[in-house]
């Protein structure tokens, strides 16, 4: 007979399948059909955050885009029209620092030297290396987008949508340009925004030095101030030292000035308010460099000054320290700005002239001590901040930056924010903080490819704005042949006239933060504005080639702004979430998304941080082709998204064991559909009133109804556990209890395991696309081709009561196998009474208890098989009866007590309170027992003859089943059974024999064991 499903090996080659269906997806445009099936349905709008395209994706990345493939392919199941359009980040530091690695560049002079314009041609080329493997990294992760047509930022459309909203900021007057210190990576040679740095992943544990030093007091001889400083490289630019005005400041015997609370136990000369010793002058040890020249070192007050470490007296470098720089302002001091850009000395600083931060450190220390004021020299291992880009240590110094003011957006944001479903709903209160207290947004960078910003000052003050190419080509004054695209240098050779005096004006030559590329996309890519659609409007600039991506009309902005949800990892509340927010609220007054579902950070197996330079990072290719795509899909959506994932091999394996449950359920289905030749139909579900059809029914239609919930609160991990609880079900207990049924071919068992299955590959494939799909083009002969294209599974309403019956029998079953591993039985010797107290909803099912634990009779009513046990505790008791704890313990053995309320017991005319004895619940001689709150399972443990055979016959029967498999007989064929003669009793039960092992016969002879033959 024809086989009428294809079978299916007894393990799935995980990888092998996914390029199978990869492939099949690709021939038969399964995605081209479902978008065209979904034309015109309700939309979903999804915007996608940027991906940086400018390395091969790592299993880091394939969480978010995961979960972002889940809900998307779900709203697809349920009809939605989507956009599915992917995102690439393609300028900015991402890129930089890689291509001047690959080019052997480590400063801004080697780019310089090399040409920017050839810098500008190398990380161009590079994004459009890396657009190219993340595209195929993520088909083989099962992501479905439209492929070919993604945004890429660094568009010169994109670009413009940029330029539009910082005009607007101008307009506003909340653009300006900043004189401050702010933190600096001396390597890229650049300042960094406080978005940029806020997180705990920008600040490595380091050592440094720990320096205590003297700055002897003007006019008090013998008196000093003594600094504590982790930075020795801002020593030679100190200007001033503070105190807390309100604290205790005590002279030692040494004559050094220290808070109180700082000083140790020493004997106080002098006290003094840190108000007091405001005003003083004293000599700072590098007052003899020209840089310190004309600078009056005096003690000033500062609140902020603290008392937990140090000496409470800091050392204050303006040019050198943010807070430094504000104080500055606050007390008239001077600023002396002593590094480059590169963080290295300026001229005006003697010996260390040219010298880096740390190369300076040790001369420092050294010119300390020889001028004597060093007091103690050490180490302290800290956290520091480091570059969130390179990783290099960070430093302070006073630069001019480009601003945008915030103030007047914050509270617009926060009410915004009220009204966004943010999953998990604690990240909320996050976003509300970073909100509340984000500074001014750093816009500018001095480096070389990304965005320019188009800010053109003039001579006469006037600061031009640029808001789009189109003005540029108005205003421009030259340059405009060469202007390929918008980027420098091309840009930087197009000069404008001034709007106020009509005078030249160049562009500044900084580029803008990066998240200002990402953060305008809710615009740019939905056309706002544009008042035409435009084919392959966005493939401009650098990206022209790389993508086919429209831009539309802002009719079509209207109808998909703002996105139905968005989700990208918990640092983006501080990146793009806030950058999206701030441009969106500027330019359209509301947020550009409705909902957001946030997750952590994936950790390798032990829970360490992956990272290169611990080994322990894994790139999606590797696990891709060591443990499938669907593997790693389920590991991602079974972590709660507020925790860590934990990812590596032997995780993966414990999923592939999971879903090999799965496997092997549709594995028995075929073998039996196949030896029965049933075929299915494809229509509506079963209408079997078997007990067991019927339930398996209404399981189905309850997992339906739970991944539904799950799938509607973006929450994967409710997805994974109710369906592995459903393969639990469905394997262990419905195939199990219905095995006799597919045996015997009954068309009822196959037709409802079938639909089951089915409908529960339509629920589940957003999780595991390719294992469902291989699953359904196995089952499904006349319906979609494809469960992608078979929509959301329909239904009827589960039967809550049915359920709750299977339940309590589930229940009766589970202790009932306890009690019987108690009592060392095992579960195929039959044994004659179960008696069950508390599952009166069970009863109607008792022939299916009876079979489940072999037992001959169920009854159900009041267990009647258990004692009290009743013994002293011994450290309460002991003290309190002394000499009479024998009698007593001897009473309570032989049961002579009496029980009172609430637990105590009276024996031997003393009455004890519950926590004076321990009270045990046990089961009489020749029972066995398990409990489950008001739930109670005794069976008999004595044995007769009968049973012992019947046990026999099980065993027999297992064994010779077990031959059969280790034979590799097929489950159709037949076979001759000869028995020791030692066992001729059990022929008492031949027909039975026969039949559960596929015999023709069953004899005795002098084996000494049991044979099988295959007739």
């Amino acid at each position: 007979m024809p086989q009428v499903f294809r079978p299916l090996p007894n393990v799935p080659d995980q990888p092998a399948l996914e390029r199978e269906v990869l492939e099949r997806w690709e021939t038969e445009q399964t995605f081209k059909r479902l978008r065209e099936q979904n034309a015109g349905g309700p939309r979903f709008s999804f915007i996608d955050g940027p991906v940086t395209a400018n390395n091969p994706m790592g299993v880091h990345h394939a969480w978010g885009r995961t979960l972002k493939d889940v809900f998307q392919r779900y709203r697809a199941a349920r009809g939605h029209d989507e956009r599915y359009q992917n995102g690439f980040d393609c300028q900015g530091l991402w890129v930089e620092v890689e291509v001047e690695k690959e080019l052997g560049l480590n400063s801004k002079r080697e780019i310089e030297d090399y040409g920017i314009a050839e810098f500008a041609e190398r990380c161009k080329e590079r994004v459009a290396k890396y657009v190219g493997v993340m595209t195929n990294q993520s088909k083989r992760l099962g992501q479905w987008m439209d492929w070919g047509n993604d945004y890429l930022t660094f568009s010169d459309t994109n670009i413009e949508y940029i330029w539009r909203f910082l005009k607007e900021c101008h307009s506003r007057g909340w653009l300006y340009k900043g004189h401050r210190s702010t933190q600096w990576c001396p390597r890229c040679g650049t300042s960094l925004s406080q978005h940029e740095q806020a997180g705990e992943e920008n600040h490595r544990e380091m050592e440094h030095p720990s320096l205590y030093v003297r700055f002897p007091l003007k006019k008090r001889e013998g008196e000093a101030l003594v600094v504590w400083t982790t930075t020795p490289w801002t020593l030679p630019a100190n200007v001033a030292a503070a105190v807390k005005p309100d604290a205790e400041y005590v002279l030692g015997p040494t004559g050094e000035w220290r808070a109180r609370e700082l000083a140790g136990e020493v004997e106080a000369v002098k006290t003094a308010r840190g108000a007091e010793l405001v005003g003083l002058e004293y000599e700072a040890p590098f007052d003899d460099l020209p840089a310190q020249e004309g600078v009056v070192h005096r003690v000033i007050p500062w609140d902020e000054v603290s008392l937990e470490e140090g000496t409470g007296i800091v050392h204050i470098a303006p040019g050198a320290g943010a807070e430094d720089f504000d104080l500055s302002r606050v007390h008239d001091l001077p600023v002396l700005a002593p590094i480059d850009e590169s963080g290295r000395f300026l001229p005006g600083y003697g010996p260390f002239e040219g010298l880096s931060t740390d190369e300076a450190a040790k001369p420092i220390v050294e010119s300390l001590e020889e001028r004597g004021v060093l007091v103690e020299a050490g180490t302290i291992v800290h956290r520091y901040p480091i570059c969130w880009r390179c990783k290099t240590p960070l430093v302070f110094r006073v630069v001019d930056d480009w601003l945008i003011r915030c103030d007047e957006l914050r509270q617009p944001l926060l009410d915004a924010n009220d009204e966004v479903e943010w999953t998990p709903p604690q990240y909320k209160k996050r976003m509300d903080d970073w909100l509340r207290n984000m500074g001014d947004w750093n816009i500018s960078r001095k480096r070389y490819f990304g965005l320019p910003l188009p800010f053109y000052p003039c001579e006469c003050g006037e600061l031009n704005v640029i808001g789009s190419r189109v003005e540029l080509e108005e205003r421009a004054t030259g340059g405009l042949d060469q202007l390929q695209e918008l980027h420098r240098p091309w840009i930087d050779k197009v000069p404008v006239r001034c709007e106020a005096c009509g005078e030249e004006a160049r562009r500044i030559p900084e580029v803008g933060d990066a998240w200002l590329d990402a953060g305008i996309v809710p615009l740019s890519t939905l056309g706002w504005q544009n008042p035409t659609w435009v084919e392959h409007g966005y493939g401009t600039g650098a990206a022209k080639g790389l993508t086919g991506a429209d831009l539309p009309d802002h009719a079509y902005w209207e109808q998909w702004f703002p996105a139905d949800w968005v989700s990208e990892s918990r640092e983006q509340i501080r990146l793009w979430f806030y950058s999206i927010s701030v441009m969106s609220m500027t330019m359209v007054g509301r947020l550009p998304y409705r909902a957001v579902l946030t997750y952590e950070r994936v950790h390798d197996e032990q829970g360490k941080p992956m990272h290169k330079s611990a080994g322990n990072m894994i790139e999606a290719n590797e696990a891709f082709e060591r443990m499938g795509a669907d593997v790693m899909r389920w590991l991602y959506s079974s972590t709660p998204p507020q925790q860590n994932v934990n990812f590596g091999y032997g995780l993966g394996g414990e999923v592939q064991r999971k879903l090999l449950t799965l496997w092997n359920s549709i594995g028995f289905f075929v073998t039996y559909a196949n030896i029965a030749g049933w075929r299915p139909e494809w229509g509506p579900e079963p209408s079997s009133q078997h007990a067991l059809d019927r339930w398996l029914v209404a399981r189905t239609g309850q997992l339906v109804q739970e991944l539904e919930a799950a799938y509607e609160r973006y929450w994967t991990p409710a997805v994974t556990s109710a369906f592995e609880s459903y393969v639990e079900d469905l394997s262990n207990w419905y195939i199990r209890r219905s095995r006799r049924r597919f045996w015997d071919g009954e068309a009822e068992a196959l037709e409802t395991l079938w639909w089951s299955v089915v409908q529960s590959l339509r629920a589940v494939g957003p999780v595991m696309p390719f294992l469902s799909d291989h699953l359904w083009r196995t089952l499904v002969l006349d319906g979609p081709d494809s469960v992608h294209l078979a929509g959301w599974p329909e239904t009827a309403a589960a039967d809550g009561v049915l359920l709750e019956e299977m339940a309590e029998v589930r229940r009766v079953v589970e202790l009932g196998r306890q009690a019987r591993a108690q009592s060392g039985m095992k579960l195929r010797q039959p044994l004659r009474r179960l008696v069950v107290q508390g599952a009166g909803a069970a009863e109607s099912h008792s022939g299916e208890i009876a079979e489940e634990l072999s037992v001959k009779e169920v009854e159900f009513g009041p267990v009647e098989a258990t004692e009290l046990r009743v013994k002293p505790n011994l450290p309460v008791l002991g003290p309190k009866l002394g000499k009479e704890l024998g009698a007593i313990r001897a009473a309570l053995l032989a049961g002579e007590f009496e029980q009172l309320e609430g637990g105590g017991v009276r024996v031997n005319g003393h009455d004890f309170t519950a926590d004076e004895v321990l009270v045990e619940r046990g089961a009489r001689e020749g029972w066995a027992l398990a409990e489950d709150d008001s739930l109670t399972v005794a069976v008999t443990t004595e044995l007769d003859d009968e049973l012992r055979l019947e046990g026999r016959v099980l065993d027999l029967i297992h064994q010779l089943n077990t031959m059969r498999k280790d034979a590799g007989l097929a489950l159709t064929d037949r076979i001759r059974v000869t028995l020791p003669e030692g066992d001729d009793d059990l022929l008492q039960h031949e027909a039975w024999i026969k039949e559960e092992v596929l015999a023709t016969e069953v004899r005795t002879d002098g084996d000494t064991e049991p044979q099988i033959t295959k007739v």
